[in-house]
């Protein structure tokens, strides 16, 4: 009997998992503290991955301006202010990543073109494409191999087009939605977009951390009343 059961168990799991991560666990994944209106309606960096085959929106609510928040993601970065996510957890992987928690005026100054890396060594990295002061900063993958952004490559497994783009607007009350759109365009590989599927589960809970860990620290820092660029006592 009991025999008899486990080809039936292994069939149910097979067609109900598939199911089940469609219907909730992706849908879930993908837009995580995000209103319905957030999810497709564009964003600034939209247009750098066209067409992409995974994407994402997050987002959180903070009980503070614009202003209070910017600095915090100005110093986004190994090497700089850190990810605000499980340093112990990236530290695992080598990515040698220490998360403050002030605002450092040298970390104050990011430019078009300048990396904000992921890891020590930067690899994987972004480049930073685009700065709207108080508003937005749009990031794109890097390409370690030309120091360049990273395009699709049908030659080389794992290669993607993808942007990452941090947006800041006002939801009235003195409070701030802060958003994270993902776009990745991969090889179309089978191989390649599960690993990426793999990868982008995986970057749920620790991009969760990382806009909870902004909005802690922006909540603190504005409730001290300290101006952007300033360091707390």
């Amino acid at each position: 009997m009991r025999i008899r059961f486990v080809p039936v168990a292994f069939l149910g799991a097979a067609v109900t998992l598939p199911i089940a991560w469609a219907r909730w666990f992706s849908p879930a994944m993908r837009g995580w503290g995000a209103r319905p209106n957030d999810i497709y309606r564009p964003l600034p960096g939209d247009d750098l991955v066209a067409d992409p085959d995974i994407r994402h929106t997050r987002a959180i609510t903070i009980a503070a301006p614009p202003e209070a928040i910017w600095p915090w993601l100005l110093q986004l970065g190994q090497g700089r202010g850190g990810l605000y996510s499980y340093d112990w957890l990236e530290n695992l992987a080598g990515c040698d990543i220490t998360s403050v928690d002030s605002i450092v005026p040298e970390l104050q100054v990011l430019a078009v073109g300048d990396i904000v890396s992921l890891r020590k060594g930067d690899m994987p990295a972004f480049l930073v494409h685009a700065i709207d002061p108080g508003r937005s900063l749009v990031l794109v993958a890097r390409d370690p191999s030309t120091g360049g952004p990273a395009h699709v490559d049908p030659d080389v497994p794992m290669a993607v087009d993808e942007s990452w783009a941090f947006v800041l607007e006002p939801d009235g009350d003195g409070a701030t939605r802060l958003l994270v759109r993902g776009r990745r365009r991969t090889r179309g590989a089978r191989l390649d977009r599960f690993a990426w599927s793999l990868v982008e589960a995986a970057s749920l809970p620790m991009e969760r951390r990382m806009l909870l860990g902004i909005r802690d620290r922006a909540e603190r820092t504005a409730g001290n009343g300290l101006a952007e660029g300033a360091a707390p006592a």
